[in-house]
């Protein structure tokens, strides 16, 4: 398949993508290596909770929270869902800056692909119901696209007040990702991924600011600490905590530790769909052959997280030394641009004999 050239002389664009807003093409094509340390931190994180959620784990006994579900309440829930949310709506909003350079029909090709995304959601669905690609690609479609016509400037205060009330008025959960799609969408038709390099000091107020209020709203989480990830103020925290993980974070990624951080996360972070979904394939068995169902075996949650993340790690770094996308990345895009893209890597030339 052939792609159409943006604005060619003849041909009408369909009512989908009527041309109202100019989509920059935030990357130029590339990846960028942050978001992708950013997405495979955020993976991490999930994780965890995941186990718990799909093996039933108790965390309450005898209405006494246990240590380890406390910690993961405090740190991790609610934490590292909106950044993994957050991220998908910055892919949407690169990958349509960037089809708007080679078709004429940007919209459709994103339309493609949350159908595809939506695929590959239900099919999890079954093996985890609480699984989040399906609403990701839920509301992509009845949310970004129409909002695709909206320029930045309209769609972030729009994503900010959605985000209020939203909290406001509920525990947020998957009702708080309209909003963060929203919100990454517009980041992304504003072009800040390309300006990510350019902003340290920006990233170090976000850091104070939200670190600032996430432990305000922490305090509040822990006057009832049973009810953690069922009302506004452990959602509140768990927002301004996951915005100060992510500000923090990127700031770490410009010092010495980077050189640690980013050959490990990147790889997981470019491979976040399939990795998602084989966790899943993972922890299923294994937590059935180890009697963690329903059970209290929360160092044994720890211990397969952690080994799960090992694995993905090397798997992810031994598959990308070989193959250009992840497995399930590779279909996504096949399906997306309906045609079959190089998969392999191309071998490195020779050095030439001096």
């Amino acid at each position: 398949m052939n792609p159409a050239i943006p604005n060619s002389p003849g041909r009408a664009a369909p009512p989908l993508d009527a041309p109202t807003v100019r989509l920059p093409a935030a990357s130029g094509g590339r990846r960028i290596g942050e978001l992708d340390a950013l997405r495979g931190l955020a993976l991490c994180g999930i994780l965890f909770v995941n186990i718990a959620q799909i093996l039933y784990l108790r965390g309450i006994v005898d209405l006494q929270k246990l240590p380890i579900p406390h910690a993961l309440d405090m740190f991790v829930q609610q934490r590292f869902f909106p950044i993994f949310s957050l991220l998908f709506g910055v892919g949407f909003g690169i990958f349509l800056g960037n089809a708007s350079q080679r078709t004429a029909r940007p919209r459709v090709v994103l339309l493609r692909r949350l159908l595809v995304l939506a695929g590959f959601g239900a099919l999890h669905h079954f093996l985890q119901p609480g699984e989040a690609l399906l609403p990701y690609a839920i509301f992509g479609l009845v949310v970004l696209l129409p909002m695709s016509f909206l320029p930045w400037w309209a769609n972030l205060p729009i994503a900010v007040a959605m985000t209020a009330v939203t909290l406001s008025l509920t525990s947020g959960g998957m009702l708080l990702i309209p909003c963060l799609l929203l919100a990454g969408f517009a980041l992304a038709q504003a072009g800040l991924p390309a300006r990510l390099p350019r902003l340290g000091g920006q990233l170090a107020a976000v850091f104070a600011v939200s670190a600032l209020a996430g432990a305000g709203f922490l305090v509040l989480q822990e006057q009832n600490p049973l009810n953690a990830g069922f009302n506004g103020e452990s959602a509140a925290a768990g927002l301004f905590m996951a915005i100060a993980y992510s500000a923090g974070f990127l700031l770490l990624l410009r010092t010495p530790v980077s050189r640690v951080l980013s050959p490990v996360l990147e790889p997981l972070g470019k491979m976040a769909l399939t990795n998602y979904v084989t966790a899943t394939l993972l922890i299923i068995p294994f937590g059935h052959l180890l009697g963690m169902r329903e059970s209290t075996k929360w160092e044994l949650l720890l211990a397969m997280a952690a080994g799960i993340i090992l694995v993905q790690v090397l798997w992810s770094r031994w598959w990308l030394a070989r193959f250009q996308y992840g497995p399930l990345e590779w279909v996504w895009r096949c399906a997306t641009w309906w045609r079959i893209v190089p998969f392999r890597r191309k071998p490195s030339p020779a050095p030439r004999a001096s």
